[in-house]
């Protein structure tokens, strides 16, 4: 062996070892189609009209809850699909059953095959009745186990894939590190960059396995505003070096996990864009020269819904569409008006503002994308799996397990929890608050059962934000005579909701019953901060989410049934860093 063989020798076997070290990358943009996908995508391009490559850059949404031939819903589909040409659609709601006999329909329609894609941060479940529901991300952060967002992926896209959506709008990958924050909140796996990096690589692995394209979301960045996008145009004024550091790092891991496709934020970014008041979805500094160019992603960018008052409050809609394309967008979704839309976009074809170049650029993206997904070879999903698949009692078990790991026991000063030993004569007081003026069946309920299955003398009442003062006094009265005392409350973050608080006369009435010389838990579904506001709380109960799974799981935690395990993924300002939790 020559000299330079040994220098040679110890490089040849690293790059071996990194190789081999490194996990596939399945449905990467990076990944190169075989000959037969390939020949499909380039007849298929060079055989289409104008009119229909802008159709199909346009995904509207559709209401699955019925797949009526004769509804108006599914004939407004047809026309989308044969009269404007559009390239895929996504899914909102409805049973499994019903979405997946439209979304048959719908292929049957079209002369390219369809891509679906569906907003499925809670799993399958949190679109379609009798899938499985997960926690979102932040739980999922909470269990510091990156096979949880893993087998989250993988499970959420047997589910998906089976009923016949190929891309999931997941995961979240914004940072929350803005504890006001209303929109991102619970749906970010925690405030580390770090972290939220490792938990979206699992879980890009775990659903592009299964076939489903992921989508790292909110390009560049949703965790830093206290503004609800759904509602205005949020304003993010950090510096360039804050973004490398805190909000673009796990979207560099997303991209080196081979995702297929990023969603970009409704937000104004003074640092990144110079045009005053410019959402980065329609910013070429950020989406071209940032996403692109800079950190190199060949994956499809779809908007975030057009619809949203980020977006519409400024922008008429063809005008919108046509910029964010422009921009640097493969894929408009959800536009308030597809006709308007469309119009927009082959306006701007024809009149030279949208090179015929660059929407071929974006139509083979498109196409390839559906070639991965093996479209070409099949478009219908097999009949037969969503009954097999869909909602199958492992992946319920999966589903609660990583929810059960997530309840986080945060604070409990008079070593009172677990209730393990409530005798059977003694009462206890459930409270479920709710941040609503209206009473909601569905909030509350699975507590309230879970609860009383492990003992039997509950009695429950629920405060609303507009409760009235004499029922404030009756519940004061029977909290003086109960034995213990359980608190659930029920902070939701999500779209047009604007806030994440309680009122005044709730937070009021927490005080007065944290005070009583009683055994007291107070359990949060749903954000996490609300401790700051009442710093007295004896006890504190985090599950980050409020379905049924979670009121499960902290009920069998506060009962003893299993143990606390959580850990915080963010920290709780002036009080509790991130990763703290008392295991017991």
């Amino acid at each position: 062996m020559t000299t330079s063989s040994y220098f040679l020798l110890p490089l040849l076997l690293f790059v071996i070892g990194y190789a081999v070290q490194q996990p596939p990358k399945p449905l990467s943009p990076e990944n190169p189609l075989n000959e037969e996908a390939r020949a499909w995508v380039d007849r298929t391009l060079q055989s289409m009209t104008l009119e229909q490559k802008v159709g199909q850059v346009i995904f509207p949404v559709t209401y699955t809850a019925s797949a009526d031939l004769r509804g108006a819903p599914y004939q407004e589909v047809v026309r989308n699909v044969t009269k404007y040409h559009v390239g895929g659609y996504l899914a909102f709601r409805g049973e499994v059953s019903s979405a997946t006999d439209l979304i048959r329909q719908m292929q049957e329609k079209a002369k390219i095959p369809l891509l679906l894609t569906a907003d499925l941060e809670g799993g399958a479940g949190l679109v379609l009745r009798g899938a499985t529901r997960f926690p979102k991300a932040m739980a999922i952060g909470a269990t510091y186990d990156t096979n949880s967002a893993y087998q989250t992926g993988r499970v959420t896209a047997l589910e998906a894939r089976a009923v016949g959506i190929h891309v999931n709008f997941y995961p979240v990958v914004d940072v929350n590190n803005n504890p006001r924050n209303p929109i991102i909140n619970i749906r970010s796996f925690g405030e580390d960059p770090a972290r939220v990096a490792d938990m979206a690589r699992a879980y890009i692995q775990g659903s592009q396995e299964q076939g489903v394209l992921a989508t790292a979301k909110h390009f560049p960045g949703h965790g830093d505003t206290a503004t609800d996008s759904h509602l205005d145009l949020p304003v993010i004024t950090v510096a360039r070096d804050r973004l490398e550091s805190i909000e673009l790092p796990p979207f560099r891991a997303a991209i080196d996990a081979g995702v297929g496709a990023v969603m970009t934020a409704h937000l104004f970014i003074p640092s990144l864009e110079p045009q005053e008041g410019v959402p980065a979805t329609l910013s070429s500094a950020i989406l071209t020269d940032l996403l692109k160019k800079q950190l190199c992603f060949a994956g499809l960018v779809f908007t975030d819904a057009m619809n949203m008052g980020g977006i519409v409050k400024k922008f008429k809609n063809g005008d919108a569409a046509a910029r964010a394309f422009k921009a640097g967008a493969d894929v408009i979704l959800f536009p308030p008006s597809v006709p308007d839309a469309y119009m927009g976009l082959l306006d701007a074809a024809k009149g030279g503002e949208i090179t015929e170049a660059r929407l071929n650029q974006s139509v083979r993206k498109i196409l390839e994308t559906k070639a991965r997904l093996g479209l070409y070879q099949g478009r219908q999903p097999d009949q037969a799996k969503p009954a097999r698949t869909v909602g199958a009692t492992e992946n319920r078990r999966i589903a609660q397990d990583i929810m059960d790991r997530a309840v986080t026991l945060v604070r409990d000063e008079k070593n009172v929890l677990p209730f393990r030993d409530v005798q059977q004569d003694q009462q206890i007081l459930l409270l479920t608050m709710l941040d609503s003026r209206r009473r909601q069946e569905t909030r509350g309920a699975a507590l309230v059962r879970n609860i009383r299955e492990r003992h039997s003398r509950t009695v429950h009442h629920e405060i609303l934000a507009g409760t009235p003062a004499a029922k404030i006094k009756l519940v004061q009265t029977l909290a003086r005579q109960a034995d213990l005392i359980v608190v659930g409350t029920y902070i939701r973050v999500g779209a047009f909701k604007g806030s994440i608080d309680l009122s005044p006369t709730q937070l009021d009435l927490l005080q007065t019953l944290s005070k009583l010389d009683k055994p007291f838990a107070f359990v949060l579904f749903g954000s996490p901060y609300l401790l700051s506001f009442v710093p007295e709380l004896p006890s504190y109960v985090l599950t980050y989410e409020d379905y049924p799974g979670a009121e499960l799981a902290a009920a069998k935690a506060i009962m003893g049934e299993i143990p606390f395990r959580g850990r915080l993924p963010v920290s709780l300002p002036e009080l509790y860093p991130a990763g703290h939790g008392i295991h017991k």
